[in-house]
């Protein structure tokens, strides 16, 4: 618009730069500056600039038509490197149209001096303006980066949960070793319509694969692995799930000489192979290589909750040992003893018999023995039988355990409690146990006319304290890590993370305080 005037005056020059500029100006918004900070982005740049300057120079310096696309040019270098690159292009610019001018003939110095001078003001404001956006847009660019990036981890997290909820759901939810073999049965006859379904269980070390389940096909409880058929042992060499579409070709048999396609898959769970997962049908060519993704993908999960239910099996079992230890110590110190007592007054009475000596007041006393052992088994298993449940927590369970303690020895019991929160049950049956013993030796050792039990719980700790004031315990006697039941409570403590403190001194009672915390 501004080289309107002089394109109708006929001006050649105004109308080929302006020609020029427009195909240009076309041409970069078609194709704009991307400046990567290379030589030849800055190459790029500094040509946009010498451009607008040519242009400048040649249709009248400060006079020019195209006196505003300058400002072009120093805009895009301020975007492109910041301030001190747009104030040099300012500069240069400024420089290259004013030295020109001032050597034109006829040219008034001071008029000249003067427009430069505003002009210089002029581009040098755009660099500064241009070089403060771009300070501002790689501000909001860094920031719009890092949210992307945020964005992104966060997404690679939903996705990560997203795989463990689908896991959960696949996974069975008991950890019993035959609940988990049914359900893994159940879903591949709904993934992949199965004829026969079979899990082998890796040996140990070099012994046979157990069958875990055989459903549909009859096999034994046991198999040598060279009684396992090709594609089985192929599958185990491999470490890969294997599909034999023709059973009846080279690649069979299978478990059974009906079978005709097969798909078996090693079971692997942290790294180890845990069992081996068997799956055929008595068509050939039934199986095909979609459903042996579907038999992988049924397979990690399976093999997790196989390896788990096996692990419980173990940990189920030493527990149930080491309870089976606890208990018979129980029936030991409370029982076995009056039991040996029973033993030698029948072989005292025997010996008075075969003499001729008069027995009726001793099988008296015996009678009144044996009632005493009974009534002492009978509130053995009553307290063995005792624990805490879901319905029931350790201040109930404690409450009337105790009332019998004070029913069958006459101790006077005191019994306080805060408890405002309950423990996992495990923790809280353990802290029971260690109850029970504790006031076992109260019954049996200390002479105690006076016990009390405190129990507090909560948020971040529970203590179970018992406090007896019976003759105590000597010094030598305390140091003993089997005296008295302390073996068993110590275990028991030990087993919930807990610390057990048991203070006595002879004369003073005994104080056994049990702290578990729990954060």
């Amino acid at each position: 618009m501004l080289a309107s005037g002089a394109i109708s005056r006929g001006d050649a020059g105004v109308l080929g730069w302006a020609l020029a500029l427009t195909a240009y100006t076309a041409l970069r918004a078609y194709q704009p500056i991307e400046f990567t900070g290379d030589a030849r982005s800055i190459v790029r740049v500094t040509g946009e600039v010498a451009l607008a300057i040519a242009a400048v120079i040649a249709t009248g310096y400060w006079s020019s038509p195209f006196v505003f696309s300058l400002l072009t040019a120093i805009i895009i270098a301020g975007f492109a490197e910041g301030y001190g690159f747009a104030l040099r292009t300012a500069l240069t610019a400024a420089l290259a149209v004013a030295l020109p001018l001032a050597l034109v003939k006829g040219h008034h110095p001071a008029a000249g001096g003067r427009v430069t001078a505003e002009w210089s003001i002029e581009l040098l404001l755009v660099a500064l303006v241009a070089g403060y956006a771009q300070r501002i847009f790689s501000e909001v660019e860094g920031r719009h980066s890092l949210a992307l990036a945020r964005m992104s981890q966060l997404t690679e997290a939903n996705d990560l949960l997203l795989s463990l909820h689908r896991l959960t759901q696949q996974l069975p939810a008991s950890l019993d070793l035959a609940d988990t073999l049914a359900a893994t049965a159940i879903r591949a006859r709904e993934l992949l319509e199965v004829y026969d379904v079979a899990v082998l269980l890796a040996p140990q070390g070099a012994g046979d694969w157990s069958v875990a389940l055989s459903d549909g096909a009859r096999l034994p409880s046991t198999l040598a692995r060279t009684e396992l058929p090709p594609p089985m042992r192929h599958a185990l060499q491999a470490g890969a799930a294997v599909l034999a579409a023709d059973l009846g070709s080279r690649e069979g048999p299978g478990l059974t000489n009906r079978t005709g396609s097969g798909i078996y898959v090693p079971l692997l769970a942290r790294g180890s192979l845990v069992g081996l997962l068997v799956l055929e049908h008595p068509i050939v060519g039934h199986f095909q290589p979609g459903h042996l993704r579907v038999a992988e993908g049924l397979a990690e999960p399976a093999a997790l909750a196989v390896d788990n239910a096996r692990w419980f099996g173990r940990l189920r079992t030493v527990a149930a040992e080491q309870e089976r230890i606890h208990i018979a110590r129980d029936l030991h110190d409370r029982v076995g003893q009056s039991l040996a007592y029973l033993a030698f007054e029948l072989d005292r009475i025997t010996k008075r018999f075969d003499t001729g000596q008069p027995i009726r007041d001793e099988l008296h006393q015996l009678r009144k023995s044996v009632r005493s052992v009974v009534s002492e088994v009978r509130e053995a298993l009553y307290d063995l039988r005792t624990d805490v449940s879901e319905s029931r927590g350790l201040t109930g369970t404690l409450e009337e355990f105790l009332r019998r303690v004070h029913e069958r020895s006459g101790i006077d019991v005191v019994f306080e409690h805060e408890a405002v929160e309950r423990p996992p049950i495990p923790v809280e049956r353990e802290l029971f146990r260690i109850a029970q013993e504790a006031v076992a030796n109260v019954e049996r050792h200390s002479h105690a006319k006076t016990l009390t039990v405190t129990w507090t719980c909560d948020d971040k700790v529970a203590v179970l304290e018992l406090r007896d004031d019976g003759v105590g315990i000597e010094s030598r006697t305390a140091a003993r890590l089997d005296a008295y039941g302390i073996v068993g409570m110590r275990e028991r403590a030990d087993a919930i993370g807990a610390e057990l403190v048991i203070e006595s001194d002879p004369g003073a009672g005994t104080l056994v305080r049990c702290r578990c915390r729990r954060s």
